[in-house]
């Protein structure tokens, strides 16, 4: 039977890839050598079973969504992704379980060029965080807070997806069994943009990832901002499975686990934005602008404006005190 030490030798060291990796997983703490050119964006997520992910998911698309999520992280900010760390709580050493997770995330960290520089095993409860740290030339990160009156709204991919396939998972909806099975894949496998990401630098005055939800999400980039914006519901990019629910909009606007990017740009800037993303097959559309005036305004296809139930998206801790 393995132990904690064999565990992570077997399954989690893997040689380094990137120059500035002088000691990576196997001693006490990484030795790692910044570029001195470079700022370095860093982010922490933690995944825990029957919360952020169901309980039936696969182990690889665990070991996926794992370091999908942070990468997103860094796509929102325009940083190009470098170094991960990788802290697991597992309930007992399950060797077919650890070849699964290990294989999807590894993959995910091959694609994208990230080394894994360690991390930390212990027993418990399923759990997995991940660290991730990247690099962004000075004064080019995608912030939050950059938006501006006059500004577009944009937004990748299609919204609600993975909404859908939690809802299936769940019981919630029923769909065919095809349409269940592609929904399900974008909330146990997102796509983190990360490539967009890069090619928003200098183009983008802000930025974030869809995680909990489009107006949620979009609400922190108008508080960070101090601007308003109107929203056009009727724009709203939509997958043809979404779009044949009654609830269509509804799982656009407000659920979470889609990792699209949603950024903010001048007009002017309309051109070389869809140049610089068009040959990334990401597309891209335009759903609204920012405005002077505070808060958020949902104007439907005729124009008229929709009330909104509900703009706060997932909070782990709504209802306690």
């Amino acid at each position: 039977m393995p132990n904690e030490f064999s565990l992570i030798f077997r399954w989690f060291k893997r040689a380094a890839r990137h120059p500035e990796t002088l000691v990576a997983v196997g001693d006490d703490a990484a030795v790692l050598a910044p570029p001195a050119d470079q700022h370095l964006v860093v982010s922490v997520d933690t995944l825990i079973e029957g919360v952020h992910f169901p309980l039936q998911t696969s182990p690889s698309a665990i070991g996926h969504k794992a370091l999908a999520v942070n990468l997103s992280d860094m796509a929102a900010m325009g940083a190009a992704p470098a170094w991960a760390t990788l802290a697991i709580s597992l309930p007992g050493m399950d060797e077919m379980w650890l070849d699964e997770f290990s294989h999807g995330f590894f993959a995910l960290m091959d694609r994208y060029d990230v080394d894994l520089i360690g991390g930390d095993t212990t027993r418990g409860g399923l759990s997995i965080t991940v660290q991730i740290c990247g690099f962004v030339p000075p004064g080019q990160a995608l912030r939050r807070d950059g938006a501006r009156p006059g500004d577009v709204l944009y937004v990748t991919g299609t919204l609600g997806d993975a909404g859908l396939g939690l809802a299936w998972l769940q019981g919630r909806v029923m769909l065919d069994q095809e349409v269940g099975e592609r929904v399900r894949a974008r909330l146990d496998r997102p796509t983190p943009r990360v490539e967009a990401g890069l090619a928003l630098r200098s183009l983008a005055t802000a930025a974030i990832d869809i995680s909990d939800g489009l107006l949620a999400d979009l609400q922190h980039i108008l508080r960070a901002s101090g601007v308003g914006a109107r929203l056009e519901v009727a724009s709203l990019p939509l997958s043809r499975d979404v779009s044949a629910q009654p609830n269509a909009v509804d799982l656009a606007l407000f659920s979470g686990d889609d990792y699209e990017l949603l950024f903010t740009a001048a007009p002017a800037h309309e051109a070389e934005l869809m140049a610089r993303l068009r040959p990334l097959g990401v597309p891209v559309t335009r759903i609204g602008r920012i405005e002077t005036q505070a808060g958020l305004r949902l104007l439907d296809a005729d124009g008229r404006e929709r009330s909104i139930v509900d703009p706060k998206g997932y909070d782990h801790f709504r209802g306690c005190s």
